[in-house]
């Protein structure tokens, strides 16, 4: 009889706790993009949540800068955000662990585009004038490593022209009869688009596995420490319908490129579906990312302390599932 009476109670308890669970339906889930590769892996979630889809009560919005989604961070008007992981980083120091990442999702991005001029290798770079962005942050330290591994020296071997932003890029190649180019994607391939002669030569992602056994890890997807703690069941809500999210990308690349152009992530379909397989978009959590991140990290720490917020950041830094 009193077996039969604890487990009475123990079911009535573990009724009791079901009916306590949060409907993480009903929970508002603020989430800031950016246009381009650190953007995409939202593009499907955001179609299913036009639709009222999707576990949460998702209001998914892209930000016009980097500027706008660290206010919005900072205003507690954003909950969750895919950003750039130096960005992660120093938002993670300027709040002093007011963020946490939750996956990783883009590695490398950046390419080699030449036009009349035969680039086959790093090594066909020497004695040629790159034109690059990101002057002062990670396209620069990214492709100063690439091209020491490579015994080629920035100033002496490679002439390295930066310019303000990406867009400026296909002002320096398209008119020009003969041109090299380092480009993020989707200019890179908007470039190729725009001019036939142009072509993608070199994978700067491909490069850099080469020469380092830790990922580039140039994306990520974070979240307010506050948020998390209030709502973890709806972060694993959120996390689930991400890593969906990101997987359709490629199991539907046609369906992914038309939700970008949709969501104004990339601006158009046709160059979408020509720079997604370039984009590296991936869905590392826990271990995976922390050991991928910290690395890259500490690349960028080495390069320049600023570039990510002035330290290191600590291990609660990681989402830990």
């Amino acid at each position: 009889m009193k077996k039969l009476i604890s487990i009475l109670l123990t079911l009535v308890l573990i009724f009791s706790l079901a009916g306590c669970g949060v409907n993480v339906k009903e929970v508002k889930a603020n989430v800031y993009g950016i246009a381009g590769p650190t953007g995409i892996g939202l593009a499907n979630l955001m179609k299913d949540a036009k639709a009222d889809g999707g576990s949460l009560d998702y209001n998914i919005q892209l930000a016009a800068s980097n500027d706008e989604i660290v206010a919005k961070i900072t205003n507690k008007e954003a909950d969750i955000a895919a950003v750039a992981t130096n960005l992660a980083s120093t938002l993670y120091n300027k709040t002093n662990g007011g963020i946490k990442v939750l996956a990783v999702n883009t590695l490398g991005v950046l390419n080699v585009v030449a036009k009349g001029v035969e680039v086959k290798s790093i090594a066909d770079l020497k004695g040629k004038t790159v034109y690059s962005t990101g002057q002062g942050a990670n396209p620069e330290y990214i492709l100063n490593k690439i091209l020491e591994a490579n015994n080629l020296k920035v100033g002496e071997d490679v002439k390295v022209e930066f310019v303000s932003q990406p867009a400026e890029l296909v002002a320096k190649i398209v008119p020009a009869k003969e041109a090299v180019v380092i480009a993020p994607q989707p200019v890179a391939t908007t470039i190729t688009v725009q001019d036939k002669a142009a072509q993608i030569v070199i994978n700067l992602n491909d490069e850099w596995n080469k020469i380092s056994d830790k990922k580039l890890v140039m994306g990520c997807i974070i979240a307010r420490s506050e948020y998390i703690e209030q709502n973890p069941e709806a972060i694993e809500a959120f996390l689930k319908d991400y890593e969906a999210s990101i997987k359709a990308v490629s199991e539907d690349i046609d369906g992914t490129a038309a939700a970008c152009e949709e969501f104004k992530i990339i601006p158009k379909a046709a160059v979408a579906k020509k720079a997604i397989p370039y984009c590296n978009i991936v869905f590392e959590d826990d271990g995976e990312m922390k050991t991928d991140l910290l690395a890259y990290l500490e690349f960028l720490f080495g390069a320049n302390p600023k570039s990510i917020g002035g330290k290191l950041p600590a291990d609660d830094f990681y989402y830990d599932r």
